[in-house]
């Protein structure tokens, strides 16, 4: 992977349980990527490691970080706080290594205000059809409905955003998205079948 450009900021957003995490891990894998790991304050799912998967904290501290200005981008999602360390991504950058996020749109819209000297990369994630977003989000939520219909009220709220995003992608097929993300990521191609997107978004809109 040494063709690809150092330094530079890839940013995965999706709907609750497209699949972008998933995917940034698999990104991550290769040579001179890094994750950006977000400090949030909801509490850990089964099998989430602090410091690996996200570092938790309480909402005292996540707020005094605040204030000491010390998050690139931080955003409310869902009654909790999330936010990307500016020293460590700016760290990471001037190491020459590429930094991928796992953010939502409120946080890419607070990046690319910032204009950072930074190539910046943003991708829109899609799943495939709501009656299989629902299905993972079951699954993953461990069967709490509760919190499904939360992320599905917001669901319709999330594919609005998709036009401010450099390329977007379905995740019908987990290995088969990855490609795709990675031969835009590397070519830098913001081609993609817009009408095709837009139909489809217009079919889970419904």
């Amino acid at each position: 992977m040494s063709s690809f450009i150092k330094g530079g900021m890839y940013i995965l957003s999706s709907p609750s349980g497209a699949g972008k995490t998933t995917l940034v891990k698999k990104i991550s894998t290769n040579q001179n990527f890094i994750t950006s790991i977000s400090y949030t304050t909801r509490l850990p799912r089964p099998n989430e490691k602090d410091g690996k998967d996200y570092f938790f904290i309480s909402k005292k501290k996540f707020k005094n970080l605040i204030k000491k200005k010390k998050f690139l981008e931080h955003a409310k999602v869902f009654k909790n706080y999330y936010g990307s360390s500016k020293d460590l991504v700016i760290k990471n950058l001037n190491k020459g290594n590429n930094v991928i996020f796992d953010i939502d749109w409120q946080g890419t819209q607070k990046i690319k205000k910032k204009k950072l000297k930074f190539k910046l990369f943003t991708i829109f994630i899609l799943p495939p059809s709501k009656k299989e977003l629902i299905r993972r989000l079951t699954k993953r939520e461990n069967k709490n409905l509760n919190t499904v219909n939360q992320r599905m009220r917001q669901f319709k709220k999330d594919l609005l955003k998709w036009k401010e995003y450099n390329y977007v992608v379905i995740n019908d097929d987990l290995n088969k998205c990855y490609k795709k993300i990675m031969r835009a990521i590397k070519s830098k191609n913001s081609n993609f079948n817009k009408k095709y997107i837009k139909n489809h978004i217009d079919k889970l809109l419904i």
